[in-house]
């Protein structure tokens, strides 16, 4: 009976140490992502650029070449061009980068999550990409005035269906 006890209490103190080590490790250690006197720029999004060379109508000699179950109208070679990015805060370029398609035959989409800690207080925020094949601009541009509060998220997202950027 006496061993039986040790053993219970000793397991029951082993838990009770445990548990107050897990509880310790779950609420002391403080965890701030950013100082308390900063706040965060995020630009995160995943989008798919323009097809790097265009669609083309098959003659009806290549479609019957073809065996019957790949015979398609149109031949749409699959690579995707690369999306450039450019950022902005108060006019001085936080990033430019050009994402290549993910992908082995380069067909899927280019993303990026990118942070940037930077000052509270009012500031300008552009956001410029261009997912064509063009050589001068952007396919896609927007700019707001934004007042950042410390420890605030900002997030620059890209939906080109919603439109281009959207900033939260």
């Amino acid at each position: 009976m006496t061993k039986a006890w040790l053993r219970y209490t000793g397991q029951t103190l082993a838990y009770a140490a445990f548990v107050a080590l897990l509880a310790f490790f779950a609420t002391a250690p403080a965890y701030h992502p950013i100082d308390p006197d900063a706040a965060m720029l995020k630009l995160s999004f995943v989008h798919v650029g323009q097809r790097r060379v265009e669609c083309r109508k098959m003659s009806p000699e290549e479609i019957a070449r073809l065996p019957p179950n790949m015979r398609l109208i149109l031949d749409c070679p699959r690579e995707r061009l690369p999306v450039l990015i450019e950022l902005e805060l108060d006019g001085k370029l936080l990033l430019r980068r050009e994402l290549a398609a993910s992908g082995l035959s380069h067909d899927r989409a280019s993303s990026i999550y990118q942070k940037f800690v930077v000052p509270p207080g009012r500031h300008l925020v552009t956001a410029r990409l261009r997912d064509s094949a063009r050589t001068e601009g952007f396919d896609y541009t927007r700019s707001t005035e934004v007042e950042l509060r410390p420890r605030q998220n900002f997030v620059v997202d890209f939906r080109a269906e919603a439109g281009g950027f959207s900033f939260q």
